[in-house]
């Protein structure tokens, strides 16, 4: 079942009895942060704050923060479903003999159809606004934070070279009302179409889409080839396409029924200190010098729900994102290291320092034939 939107989604939990509903005022600094950390580690369920101090949204957090959720959002049984999947397309054996190929008919029928739909009028663009971020739910997660941060943002930007659309999720630390951080790291290609636009001497547009269904939230981190376009994967999982309108004030297509959309730009020569945050390992990143981006529209639903996430010592929602990408990557990694039998990423290890791999050994030192693969 693919769903349309994060609304949908979070109508569903509330019929499946998958999320808790709380009236009672809670703070966005702290406190919100306690219970779903609370919550969290005693694999409880979504929360969905209707009443937080200060904003008039209700906020939803731990949305995809057990397994059971995950597979719901992403309309499978089991995550390996997903993988296995992609595996009988990677089967080039199956598509040898004509026999073959008229069998994968139906099975590739659906493909033409997961493309992205570009639409002219969309939920997300039903009230248009001067930006004040001092108006939404944002949270301050741990007390030695820079501040309150956008944890759970879908970043759009685009190529200036091949006019090729990118998605990550990058946090974003709230300066003001109209701008924040932009956390780039030099490998991400988010980052590499900032030096593009550096090169050209061009302001960068940046468009952000806040509160999307669960495919397109997941597929913006998933580690996709720079040639594959997020929507495109999200469209795959889904079995549908990702409608995407064209934002306001720039030429970045954005999910149609997102909840939010941040419009503005960033100022190639622009820096500013960021951090420290709070992250995955329970210690917290340091500050460093970071690109700035400023808002200058903000569109959104008549009737939006704002999405947050914490990161922390697992297990917390992160996790279970980061399980999609080991279960749904596994048939890629076999290809190039068919060797490898399966491969796991404890939650401990909080998919950055530990993975344990399986493999069919067939000579002194292979494992380190595929130690090394992995790392490259």
């Amino acid at each position: 079942m693919a769903y349309k939107d994060l609304s949908r989604f979070i109508s569903d939990l509330e019929k499946r009895n998958l999320i808790d509903i709380i009236d009672v005022e809670v703070d966005p600094e702290l406190e919100i942060t306690e219970i779903a950390d609370r919550v969290s580690k005693k694999f409880g369920k979504a929360l969905k704050f209707n009443n937080v101090k200060g904003s008039e949204f209700p906020l939803v957090i731990n949305t995809l923060g057990t397994y059971e959720r995950l597979n719901l959002g992403l309309g499978v049984e089991s995550l390996d479903d997903i993988a296995e999947e992609i595996e009988d397309y990677l089967d080039l054996s199956a598509y040898v003999t004509l026999k073959g190929k008229i069998k994968a008919i139906p099975k590739l029928a659906p493909l033409p159809f997961i493309f992205p739909k570009k639409v002219g009028k969309a939920p997300c663009q039903e009230v248009v606004e001067e930006p004040n971020l001092d108006k939404l739910p944002i949270i301050k997660c741990w007390p030695q934070d820079g501040g309150k941060y956008i944890t759970l943002p879908l970043v759009f930007t685009k190529d200036p070279e091949n006019g090729q659309q990118n998605v990550g999720m990058y946090r974003l630390q709230v300066y003001d009302k109209k701008t924040t951080g932009m956390h780039w790291h030099l490998h991400k290609d988010g980052r590499e179409i900032y030096e593009k636009y550096r090169k050209l001497g061009k302001r960068m547009p940046v468009s952000v889409a806040l509160g999307s269904d669960p495919a397109t939230i997941y597929a913006a981190t998933a580690p996709l080839p720079k040639m594959i376009d997020e929507m495109i994967f999200a469209g795959y999982l889904r079995k549908k396409p990702v409608e995407l309108v064209k934002s306001v004030t720039n030429d970045i297509y954005v999910p149609a029924n997102a909840e939010f959309i941040l419009e503005g730009y960033v100022d190639l020569d622009e820096l500013r200190l960021e951090g420290p945050f709070g992250d995955h390992t329970g210690y917290y990143s340091l500050s460093d010098m970071y690109p700035v981006f400023h808002i200058e529209k903000i569109t959104r639903k008549e009737r939006p729900i704002y999405p947050t996430t914490i990161v922390g010592k697992p297990p917390m929602e992160d996790c279970y994102l980061g399980k999609a990408t080991e279960r749904i990557f596994l048939p890629l990694m076999k290809m190039q290291c068919p060797e490898i039998v399966d491969i796991d990423f404890p939650l401990e290890g909080v998919f950055h320092n530990c993975a344990i791999v399986s493999i069919k050994k067939a000579f002194p030192l292979h494992a380190n034939k595929v130690l090394y693969s992995l790392w490259g």
